[in-house]
C-alpha cells in the first residue's frame, strides 16, 4: 500500500494573478504558505481486476474511461494502465470547498501515489506542473496553479508565474522569529459556508480575457500588494503586513458581488473591533475560512467564539506533498 500526504494552504498575498488569462499576458506574483492540514491518498492492488474508487461516493469500474471522479480518471489515463488493477481511497483533514486549496492537493497527492505505486520518483516542480495540467489543461478548469505548486513544494513561498507558463518558485526570506510569530498571529476561522470556486474564478477569468478594465486593475493592484507583503514579511514587520491584508480583501471584494455576504462582513467588523489588524477570506471567496492577524489573540478567539464561529489552529508544513509509507 502506498500513502501519500499533501497539504492545504493559506494564501498570504496576490492571490488570483495565477490565472492564465492574467499571468500570460502580465506576469502574476503572489506568496502561500502550506499548513499542517492535509489531503491522504492510498494507492494498493486489490485481489480482482477492476478500478476501486473510495471519497465521498464509491465507484467500481472496469475501465478508466468510466470512472466519473474527473481528476482520478484523467490522472489514471495518463498513466496509461493496460490492465487496472487499483484500489484508490482519500481522506482530508478539511472538507473541500473551504478555500484552502484541497482540489490541487488532492491532485498533488494522487500523482505522488501513483508514481509511487509505480516505483518511481517526481520532481515537486514535475509534480506541480503535471496537476495544473490535469486540472487547467485537461479538465478546462477556471483555476491558477497556486493551489497545485504550494502543495508540491510546501513552506512560505513566493510564486511567479511567467508569461510563457513557466513558474519560478523561491521561500520567503523571512527570519525565524518572525515565523513563529506569525505562526502565533494567523488565526483561522470557518464560516459555516461551504462553496464551490468554479462560479467566482470563471467570472474572472472571461473577464480578464475580455480586457475588462475593472478586473484588469484590480488583479494589478492586488499583485503590487503581493510584493508589498512579501517585503514586509521580509522585514517582521507583522502589523504592516495585516494592514496589506486589510487592504486586500476591501480591494478583492470589489472582483465580484458573491465574494461577500451580510454575515461574512459582520464577522469581519467584529473581528477588526476585537484584535485584529487585518484579513480576508482565504480563496476565491463567497464562504470558507476567515483568516486574520492578531494583535490581540486571545481577545479575537473570545470575540469569534461569541460570534458563533469554530477557529481551527494550525502550523505551517515545510515538507510540501510526500510518501508516508510504501
Amino acid at each position: 500500500m502506498i500513502i501519500t500526504r499533501s497539504p492545504l494552504r493559506i494564501s498570504l498575498g496576490g492571490g488570483g494573478t495565477d490565472l492564465p488569462s492574467y499571468y500570460e499576458r502580465y506576469e502574476g506574483f503572489l506568496i502561500a504558505a502550506a499548513i499542517d492540514k492535509y489531503v491522504y491518498v492510498s494507492v494498493m492492488r486489490p485481489f480482482t481486476e477492476g478500478i476501486f474508487l473510495k471519497y465521498s461516493r464509491m465507484e467500481n469500474v472496469k475501465n478508466v474511461k468510466d470512472i466519473e471522479h474527473p481528476i482520478i480518471r484523467e490522472a489514471l489515463a495518463m498513466q496509461e494502465l493496460k490492465t487496472p488493477q487499483i484500489e484508490i481511497t482519500t481522506l482530508a483533514d478539511i472538507p473541500s470547498g473551504t478555500g484552502l486549496g484541497s482540489s490541487g492537493s488532492f491532485t498533488a497527492a494522487l500523482i505522488r501515489a501513483l508514481y509511487a505505486h509505480r516505483k518511481k520518483h517526481i520532481l515537486s516542480a514535475d509534480l506541480a506542473e503535471m496537476a495544473c495540467h490535469i486540472e487547467i489543461d485537461r479538465l478546462g478548469q477556471p483555476v491558477g496553479k497556486q493551489d497545485q505548486y504550494i502543495a508540491a513544494y510546501g513552506g512560505l513561498t513566493a510564486f511567479t508565474f511567467h508569461r510563457d507558463g513557466a513558474v519560478t518558485s523561491e521561500p520567503l526570506k523571512i527570519p525565524i522569529e518572525t515565523v513563529f510569530n506569525l505562526e502565533d498571529s494567523l488565526l483561522l476561522f470557518f464560516t459555516g459556508f461551504s462553496r464551490s470556486a468554479g462560479e467566482i474564478l470563471k467570472d474572472q477569468d472571461w473577464r480578464s480575457r475580455e480586457n475588462d478594465s475593472e478586473m484588469l486593475e484590480n488583479l494589478h493592484f492586488i499583485k503590487d500588494l503581493g510584493y508589498r507583503s512579501r517585503d514586509a514579511l521580509e522585514r517582521g514587520d507583522l502589523d504592516r503586513f495585516g494592514e496589506l491584508m486589510d487592504e486586500h480583501w476591501r480591494r478583492k471584494k470589489k472582483r465580484s458581488s458573491g465574494m461577500s455576504n451580510t454575515r461574512i462582513d459582520d464577522w469581519y467588523s467584529i473581528a477588526m473591533k476585537n484584535g485584529a489588524i487585518g484579513g480576508k477570506l482565504v480563496g476565491a471567496g463567497g464562504g470558507g475560512f476567515l483568516m486574520f492577524l492578531a494583535r490581540d489573540a486571545v481577545k479575537l478567539r473570545g470575540a469569534m467564539r461569541e460570534a458563533g464561529l469554530d477557529e481551527v489552529r494550525f502550523r505551517f508544513d515545510y515538507e510540501g506533498t510526500k510518501v508516508l509509507l510504501s
